[in-house]
């Protein structure tokens, strides 16, 4: 099992290991963390990070305390991530490459399993539940399941902010995201991104809980912020930063508002019992 050829390729030559460094993407790493300290375990646990690229979460998590094993698809990134390894002051316990289908780990051994871009890449309804079956099936009963989405609604804001829709091949990817999750890019603009499922909050729910995970809830990541176009001035100025992640925190369980985030976070557990 591998994810789509063209995701792979997409990671091979797009810089990802430096992506939540940059513009609104710094929003999208702090919130998550934000989100993390308040629903993962306390350390130390073990976490399995799956799909944690070059470690941008692994590696703050092991300064933390957790034992963490990251698994990601791109030999490339996973590379980054040894490498970044052999650095560290607080070091990962493994890096592997694999496939959120079919991880590298024993049953029930992880306090906590993050699912941290395999949803979103993973076109079909029936791969996205083996991922999260999978998820299940690594943690231990009662163990804490965050899985990352891509909101149905992340081309629409983002054409609007960027005016990409004067552009008629990035209206056609929008419109079809728009009806029905599926995001297509020919490859010919790397900016359009690769081939991905973009989920409505409630869907993503719903998956988690076909899967089986339970106590589910959606949050959203950045709230509205991504989207303002004074973004790096305002990221800059201690008080204008703090509220647009106070804003953001607000919302983020706000079924009305959820969507417009352009990252959702799904946080549930394995049950207790089977």
């Amino acid at each position: 099992m591998r994810p789509p050829r063209e995701v792979l390729d997409y990671y091979d030559s797009y810089p990802e290991e430096a992506r939540l460094q940059q513009g609104p993407f710094r929003l999208e790493y702090v919130r998550t963390l934000d989100i993390l300290s308040r629903v993962l375990p306390p350390a130390p646990a073990v976490i399995v990070d799956v799909g944690g690229a070059a470690g941008a979460y692994s590696f703050h998590l092991a300064a933390e305390g957790y034992t963490v094993h990251l698994v990601d698809g791109s030999a490339r990134l996973v590379a980054e991530a040894r490498r970044r390894n052999t650095t560290s002051e607080q070091v990962l316990a493994s890096a592997t490459v694999g496939d959120a289908r079919a991880l590298p780990q024993q049953d029930a051994i992880a306090d906590a399993v993050l699912v941290m871009g395999p949803l979103y890449h993973l076109p079909d309804e029936e791969d996205r539940l083996a991922a999260l079956r999978e998820a299940l099936r690594v943690a231990k009963p009662g163990a804490t399941i965050v899985v990352a989405g891509i909101s149905r609604y992340a081309s629409a804001l983002d054409g609007l902010l960027r005016r990409l829709t004067l552009d008629p091949v990035f209206k056609r990817i929008r419109d079809r995201d728009l009806i029905d999750g599926q995001h297509r890019n020919d490859g010919t603009n790397r900016q359009h991104f690769t081939t991905a499922f973009f989920h409505r909050p409630q869907d993503l729910a719903a998956e988690m809980h076909h899967a089986g995970v339970v106590s589910v809830s959606v949050l959203g990541v950045e709230g509205p912020g991504w989207m303002l176009q004074d973004f790096d001035a305002r990221w800059e100025d201690d008080a204008l930063r703090a509220d647009m992640l106070e804003v953001a925190r607000k919302l983020e369980t706000e079924s009305s508002i959820v969507g417009v985030s352009a990252h959702l976070l799904g946080v549930g557990c394995r049950p207790r019992h089977r």
